[in-house]
């Protein structure tokens, strides 16, 4: 088993190497070019056109790899339904900001409701398919949850999806950041002995992986919200099949700060009457108007991401 979960990283990689291009082309061929809001986004014009949707490329991989290694019920389906969940809510988020002249997707409102509700579908799924009805909270233990198990579920994998497409706004900074993520949350896995959950971690990372092949500066494929939201909810879902969710906010910390910088920018404009506390949000954004290269940013974020992940995984241990 432990051959078969450290083979799913490298096979998932090279499945999503191979078939990239031919999805690139694909996504060229159907005109799913990024738009690039015109205003406060003058410096990422050049990116105006790059293949969108390019999530699909490793929640279909994947999805293959998760499928033909691990138990159906209580790994395959509430990790399979985050990703493709997510991941078609995004796609036609993806569409809408396709076809739409300014750049803009589906209303606020629309996507917390779609979302919170998708989310409890698949808290259902952990709690009733794959039998998982307590968390444990580092430094106390397992608290049984019971059916509370679903609302909460619905929450952290909100959480989770709505940072993960804050924070995609550069080449290569959420499919790096949650790559690492992932990876704590299959050491974790591994040490509690749920080798089929980390299979089906690793397949993810070495799908993200492998789409990072592509997506690292200059892009030339975008994850879009299809791929933002897939891998967001996936990591929110495996949190709660470890039943370490509460690591997550030190695990996930930099997706804490980019929904935090949007939330306290929102609140300072209107507090103010129209003044910004950041040159923009979300906060890597204020990074590049300061100054920051796009390159530094991310990769200075992928360090920053692992060493929060080594902190949430010793803190797991508690």
């Amino acid at each position: 088993m432990v051959t078969i979960s450290l083979l799913a990283l490298p096979i998932a990689f090279l499945i999503a190497l191979a078939w990239g291009p031919w999805l690139i082309e694909r996504l060229r061929d159907l005109r799913f070019g990024k738009r690039i809001r015109v205003e406060g986004q003058e410096h990422h014009m050049a990116k105006q056109g790059t293949p969108t949707m390019g999530g699909w490329l490793f929640i279909v991989t994947s999805g293959g790899v998760i499928a033909a290694t691990t138990p159906w019920a209580t790994v395959a389906l509430p990790i399979g339904a985050s990703m493709l969940l997510f991941g078609a809510f995004g796609a036609l988020d993806d569409y809408a900001n396709i076809k739409n002249r300014e750049g803009v997707g589906f209303q606020i409102r629309a996507q917390l409701l779609w979302q919170v509700l998708l989310a409890a579908a698949i808290g259902a799924a952990i709690y009733f398919v794959a039998g998982v009805d307590s968390t444990r909270i580092p430094g106390i233990g397992s608290i049984a949850l019971g059916a509370w198990m679903i609302p909460f579920a619905a929450l952290v994998i909100y959480a989770t999806a709505s940072g993960a497409n804050i924070i995609d706004g550069l080449d290569g900074l959420a499919g790096g950041t949650i790559a690492i993520a992932l990876v704590v949350f299959a050491i974790v896995a591994a040490r509690a002995g749920q080798w089929n959950l980390a299979t089906a971690i690793l397949a993810i990372v070495g799908a993200i992986l492998g789409f990072l092949w592509f997506n690292v500066h200059p892009a030339r494929l975008f994850m879009g919200g299809a791929g933002s939201l897939a891998i967001g909810a996936a990591l929110g879902t495996v949190a709660l099949l470890t039943e370490q969710p509460f690591i997550l906010p030190i695990v996930g910390g930099l997706f804490v700060l980019v929904l935090l910088s949007v939330i306290l920018q929102v609140g300072y404009f209107r507090l103010t009457g129209g003044k910004r506390l950041f040159k923009r949000a979300p906060f890597h954004h204020h990074l590049e108007l300061s100054g920051w290269p796009e390159v530094q940013i991310v990769f200075r974020s992928w360090v920053a991401a692992a060493v929060l992940g080594a902190i949430g995984l010793a803190v797991s241990s508690i």
